[in-house]
């Protein structure tokens, strides 16, 4: 019997070998093959003839093979083909060809996808540079007839394909997926299952199947009016005659709407979990009496703002719970976010307990750890009529001093510890942790800042989070799902507004000048470049420099579905030096240690510069920051290793190079290290080459507003959530069917209805269809997720 555990490689057309490659990509079973979804779907039921098309649009075409022919250009193979419908036709043509050679023959019919571009050429009106393509069965026999209806005369799904780059991958496209997907609904559809081994077992109902495998309670699917699950994933792989297109371009038809919501739904089920979970854990009830306020107002440098002191009111209050705090702390650049942390650490050394603050480099750590120093300079503790005691414990410095380290944290003898990674090493134990503070969250991987929060054995610790890089709800909702959220919405006075302006490279020579002027006032500047030396892509500061005119290259894999192939060759084009120059012409890419040596000798002779980028010794970064920061060094030029945590007052210029380059966000914070003293401030944007629509998009908005939650959603949007951050989130879920940007208002239902779920037991929904929920989320969401404790 078929059930949705079933391993695929009993499944016909599958077998052993292929098991082992679909295996590598995430498909065990049954449910994963499933839930495998078509990315786009072809018309083929009411094709758009050839002369209702327009040149620009992604277009599908069905048509007849009338020639095709393989040429040999001066830089690689061209293959083409015409493709006609009556008397209009289309001039198809692929790059390094060689391949479709004896693919075609004349007469034969072939479904068509890509860009229709104007052609002059006597082939006809339209031409289609890679598209993607599938030969349709002509006077099929044998198995072929028998699926034919899968290919022509309804509305095809086109799927990505699950054969890598094996030597039969590309045999595992559209095609194959059809004929396997088809025959699991034929045989479920017959009574040949399915069923659902781990339901049945959580519900104590030994071989009794789940005959519909419902994972949602019935109650609930007929208030939100979504469809039984196997339905819905019928309705998504084969839609029905008359199913509008435009709702399955949308993902918005019923059957999307359910699978959306339901893996929503337990995302959202499992952080409510987390959080319940949290709330049933013994935490500190700190307390704050006249002692912990006079400590506070000790510290505070200036009039706090409104925002500050609203958001200090929700921690405090959270810290005054018995229950531990888990609370994000959000704020764009210069909000003031460290100061607030500083104030709730003071409330738990003022309770006698230790605090830890976890920043993501060296160079963070240091800067929080001199700014504490200082600030704390002139404070005597209430509680002890002693000064506090700081320390700081990071990977590079000498292990005679990390043991010191070690060694007065271990005894209590430290009330701050800052530090990086180190400070989550086995060898680290705090005498009496009762806060955790980690600074920019979204660097850290997700269990690093659990394992911080596990240093005490005894009490949960509070923990506050803290981002400087502004995070749109949907997102937060999903990487800080199981958190509280303040938000510092105001900036402290003083604070001017920063002139954003955009510029090519041929003004460099006016940028130059405008950064020699600023000097010549006293001032200092900033110059960003993408990458340390050359234009390697192994760098790690190269973060948002994906080469975007290699976009046009990506369709080149042609059996390959969108993902697989844009990646597999945008890796070709970068790899192939004699293809690039030819058809990509790209500038030349400018990086901080050619033009330190640039600069220095021409364009700002006679300044004081000096270098910093991440492959520097920790001592040298440290050496150079100290300079720049007394104000030794007029022009520090860097990498985006200066993107947190350096606060310069003095600096007045920030000039990003190749500024097509870099993403919103990361242009926002290193915007925001500017503008942090009373005089006028400027932020230069610098292209190089080409700029592609994207990076014209996020550069206007750069100039346009230095909103930074606008400019998140915006790079959300462009961006995508995994790569939002430039580097994959590692705490961010592997949605199989929903978008974060596409589904926000499922995801704010899914919320909904999870605590509804989780809180309120519901008379209508029976104890069976709960065990079912709970079972789901233990056994499948645990496991891809690790959302929910076992």
């Amino acid at each position: 019997m078929l059930e949705l555990s079933t391993p695929v490689k009993f499944l016909k057309r599958v077998g052993e070998r292929v098991a082992v490659e679909l295996e590598k990509r995430g498909v065990d079973t049954v449910e994963d093959l499933l839930y495998h979804l078509p990315f786009r779907y072809e018309d083929r039921l009411n094709p758009v003839p050839i002369s209702a098309l327009k040149a620009g649009q992604m277009a599908s075409i069905i048509g007849e093979v009338r020639g095709a022919t393989l040429l040999q250009t001066k830089h690689m193979p061209l293959f083409e083909m015409t493709v006609g419908q009556g008397l209009d036709t289309v001039k198809c043509m692929w790059f390094r060809g060689t391949y479709l050679k004896d693919k075609f023959r004349t007469g034969q019919m072939v479904a068509l996808y890509g860009k229709l571009e104007p052609s002059r050429s006597s082939a006809g009106k339209f031409k289609m540079i890679q598209p993607q393509f599938e030969l349709l069965p002509t006077d099929a026999q044998g198995e072929d007839a028998e699926f034919s209806m899968l290919e022509v005369g309804r509305i095809v799904p086109v799927y990505e394909t699950l054969g890598g780059t094996t030597a039969w991958g590309a045999k595992l496209g559209s095609k194959w997926l059809r004929r396997v997907l088809w025959s699991i609904f034929e045989e479920m559809e017959s009574g040949g299952g399915p069923t659902h081994r781990d339901d049945a077992a959580m519900n104590g109902a030994q071989g009794v199947p789940v005959v519909d495998a419902e994972t949602l309670p019935g109650n609930l699917r007929g208030r939100l009016k979504l469809p039984a699950r196997l339905e819905a994933l019928k309705a998504v792989h084969f839609p029905e005659a008359g199913t509008p297109m435009m709702e399955l371009i949308a993902a918005t038809t019923p059957g999307h709407r359910r699978l959306i919501f339901e893996e929503l739904f337990y995302l959202e089920l499992g952080l409510e979990l987390k959080r319940r979970r949290m709330r049933e854990r013994a935490g500190t009830a700190f307390t704050t009496g006249d002692g912990v306020r006079k400590a506070i107002k000790q510290v505070l440098p200036f009039h706090p703002t409104a925002a500050q002191k609203r958001v200090l009111g929700e921690i405090v209050t959270d810290m005054k719970r018995p229950q531990p705090m888990r609370r994000l702390l959000q704020g764009d650049v210069g909000s003031g976010k460290t100061i607030v942390a500083m104030q709730a650490a003071l409330v738990a050394i003022e309770n006698g307990y230790q605090v830890a603050l976890m920043a993501p480099t060296e160079i963070l750590a240091t800067q929080h750890y001199l700014s504490a120093r200082k600030l704390f300079a002139d404070a005597i503790s209430p509680k002890t009529g002693r000064s506090y005691r700081v320390t700081l414990l990071t990977g590079s410095l000498d292990e005679a001093t990390k043991r010191g380290a070690r060694g007065t944290i271990y005894r209590g003898e430290t009330q701050l510890a800052i530090g990086t990674h180190a400070l989550i090493e086995d060898k680290v134990d705090f005498a009496n942790l009762g806060l955790v503070i980690v600074d920019e969250q979204h660097r850290f991987g997700v269990q690093q800042r659990f394992r911080l929060m596990k240093k005490d054995d005894a009490l949960d610790p509070d923990v506050l989070v803290m981002t400087a890089t502004p995070i749109p709800r949907t997102l937060a909702l999903t990487l800080y799902g199981d958190l509280d959220v303040s938000v510092l919405d105001e900036l402290p006075p003083g604070r001017t507004p920063i002139v954003t302006r955009r510029t090519t490279e041929e003004r460099a020579g006016d940028v130059w000048d405008f950064v020699r002027k600023q000097v010549a006032q006293g001032r200092q500047a900033y110059i960003v470049y993408p990458v340390i030396e050359g234009a390697k892509d192994d760098q790690p500061e190269l973060d948002f420099a994906h080469d975007e005119e290699m976009e046009a290259k990506a369709e080149a894999a042609l059996s390959a579905g969108a993902k697989t192939a844009k990646k597999a060759a945008k890796k070709a084009a970068v790899k192939s030096k004699s293809v690039k120059p030819a058809l990509f012409p790209k500038a030349k890419l400018r990086s901080a240690t050619e033009m330190y040596e640039e600069l220095r000798k021409g364009g700002l002779a006679g300044l004081r510069i000096e270098l910093l980028h991440g492959r520097m010794s920790s001592d040298d970064k440290e050496v150079a920051m100290a300079r720049f920061k007394r104000g030794d060094v007029d022009v520090l030029i860097a990498t985006t290793v200066i993107e947190v945590g350096v606060d310069v007052p003095n600096a007045t210029v920030m000039v990003i190079e190749h500024a097509e380059r870099f993403g919103m966000a990361q242009m926002h914070q290193l915007r925001g290290r500017v503008g942090r003293g009373a005089a006028k401030s400027y932020c230069i944007l610098m292209t190089g080459g080409r700029v592609s629509e994207q990076a014209e998009a996020r550069l206007d908005a750069m100039v346009r507003t230095q909103d930074g939650f606008e400019l998140a959603e915006l790079d959300l949007q462009q961006r995508g959530p995994g790569e939002f951050f430039g580097t994959r989130q590692a705490g961010l879920p592997e949605f199989r069917v929903a978008n974060l940007i596409r589904d926000r208002e499922q995801l704010e239902l899914a919320k909904v209805e999870a605590a509804r779920f989780a809180r309120e037991p519901d008379p209508k929904v029976s104890d069976e269809e709960r065990q079912v929920v709970w079972a789901r989320l233990k056994q499948q969401w645990q496991r891809r997720y690790g959302l929910v404790e076992a």
